[in-house]
């Protein structure tokens, strides 16, 4: 490996591809990228599994790929950074070996666990680990795991989050950082690491757990199996990294209190970087990548994934782009055509599992173009219900940095700067797989500090300003949308409950 290299990896794995993509230090440059898609079964309705053998099969796919874009050899790499999806458990026997499909963070089938907590033990956890027990969170799914599969749980020996498991299969180290300790709802706030406390609640053994580190910490090196299987060079640095909301909000700059970003990729998510830990449940704390600073999240289940649906279910005959020109044949608000994207429950701002998807207002004059209109105008609804509820509870969010695959098309920044009033702007790069090579740059020494990094790096090259008349026309048909899911919801869960039985 070239030691005075400056150029640097990121591989993010997200919940439908992983995306390895090389980064130029010295000014930002995105190399090459490569790209490998990831299976989710469905077992049941409301289940949502992924394999983690596949998460490092696509790992060995995309890296390569990166490299041949780039038209650089494996030894030009100066350091490599991880990061992946939060909440995700990934459970290893004595030998390494994976002990069971990963449960993903849309899943909802540990709601009763995650009920039974909130009530019994629901300030203590709050307290410790900053944030309220639902569904999502590793904490409800290992206790429901820990009742319906007691014969896995005896053979685990590792506990891991989707980086960590990559990175020990890049590494042969094991750890992770605070961020995704709290992610897993199972960290103390104030000692910044496992909460012997909440691993008794659900008697989860604290030796299973990795230990905690910052995500600049060089973790290990490339090991020479690990060469063989990727194309990466031996002996090249890896860094703990982080989860990807992490890395992605501080790849676009937000990097101040105030700043805030909305992701628009298989799910929706509000950001707001904040400079303490403030406790707003449902809306989720983390620590930022900034030490002392930490930020807020909250988001949809369905975003990229109900477009994703719409596209293969509705309008199979259509590429992407030919869906969104036919969205953008119809006027405003679809005349008065509504969807909501709730195709697995939905998280913010409900917290609902039962919550069905579904298209309301039809008429005879509807068409294929109103239809395709009303997924994006519902999508950006759902978004916009993230940013009032978090307005409601004294969040004040005027400006905000977009960022996932949607955020490319300028007319859907257009789209959600009418729907949620914000002033949107675009950075070139905008995928966790960016931001995490930042991180892996900053702690080899290439960058002086995040700042430095955020400073060189990052840069915005569009912005989206709101349109006042057709703001004005979505605040109306918004106030409309929400009373349609308040109406639904209780139909929803009469549903839910005939056929169950």
């Amino acid at each position: 490996m070239t030691t005075h290299s400056c150029i640097v990896l990121g591989i993010d794995l997200g919940a439908g591809s992983l995306k390895a993509t090389l980064v130029d230090t010295a000014g930002g440059q995105i190399l090459g990228d490569g790209k490998y898609p990831i299976t989710t079964r469905i077992p049941q309705h409301g289940w949502s599994e992924q394999d983690p053998k596949e998460w490092y099969t696509a790992l060995c796919h995309a890296v390569p790929q990166a490299l041949s874009t780039a038209r650089l050899s494996a030894d030009r790499i100066a350091a490599i950074g991880v990061s992946a999806g939060a909440h995700i458990p990934v459970l290893l026997d004595k030998t390494g070996q994976v002990l069971r499909p990963a449960i993903m963070w849309n899943d909802q089938r540990s709601t009763q666990e995650a009920n039974e907590l909130r009530e019994q033990h629901g300030e203590l956890i709050e307290r410790l680990s900053l944030n309220r027990v639902n569904p999502t969170w590793s904490l409800p799914m290992l206790y429901w795991l820990q009742r319906h599969e007691p014969e896995i749980i005896r053979k685990v020996r590792h506990f891991c989050l989707p980086k960590d498991y990559l990175r020990w299969r890049l590494t042969n180290t094991w750890g992770t950082d605070f961020s995704d300790a709290v992610g897993a709802l199972l960290a103390d706030a104030d000692q910044h690491d496992w909460s012997d406390e909440i691993c008794a609640l659900i008697d989860w053994p604290t030796s299973t757990l990795p230990p905690v580190s910052r995500p600049t910490h060089i973790a290990g090196e490339i090991t020479p199996q690990a060469a063989r299987s990727t194309g990466l060079a031996a002996g090249t640095p890896v860094v703990i990294g982080s989860n990807d909301t992490t890395v992605e909000l501080f790849g676009v700059g937000a990097t101040h209190p105030g700043q805030a970003a909305i992701k628009l990729a298989t799910s929706g998510v509000l950001f707001l970087t904040v400079d303490r830990p403030i406790v707003k449940p449902p809306i989720s704390c983390y620590p930022h990548i900034i030490d002392g600073l930490y930020y807020l999240a909250t988001g949809t289940n369905a975003c990229a994934t109900a477009h994703r649906w719409a596209c293969k279910q509705l309008f199979p005959d259509l590429d992407h782009d030919a869906v969104q020109r036919l969205a953008l044949s119809a006027p405003a608000g679809s005349d008065g055509l509504f969807f909501h994207p709730y195709l697995q429950g939905e998280r913010g701002p409900y917290w609902d599992a039962h919550l069905r998807a579904g298209f309301w207002g039809l008429t005879i004059r509807h068409s294929r173009a109103h239809l395709a209109r009303a997924v994006y105008e519902g999508i950006a609804y759902s978004i916009n219900d993230l940013l009032c509820d978090a307005r409601h509870k004294g969040l004040e969010i005027q400006t905000a940095r977009l960022l996932g695959g949607g955020a490319r098309s300028a007319e859907w920044q257009q789209l959600m700067a009418d729907i949620t009033g914000l002033h949107l702007e675009l950075p070139e790069a905008g995928e966790a797989s960016f931001g995490t090579a930042l991180v892996a740059g900053i702690g080899i020494g290439l960058f002086t500090d995040p700042h430095d990094a955020v400073h060189r790096c990052v840069r915005v090259i569009n912005t989206a300003e709101p349109d006042p008349t057709r703001h004005a026309l979505y605040q109306d048909l918004f106030a409309i949308y929400q009373a349609l899911q308040q109406a639904h919801a209780p139909i929803a869960h009469r549903l839910h409950a005939l056929l169950k039985h």
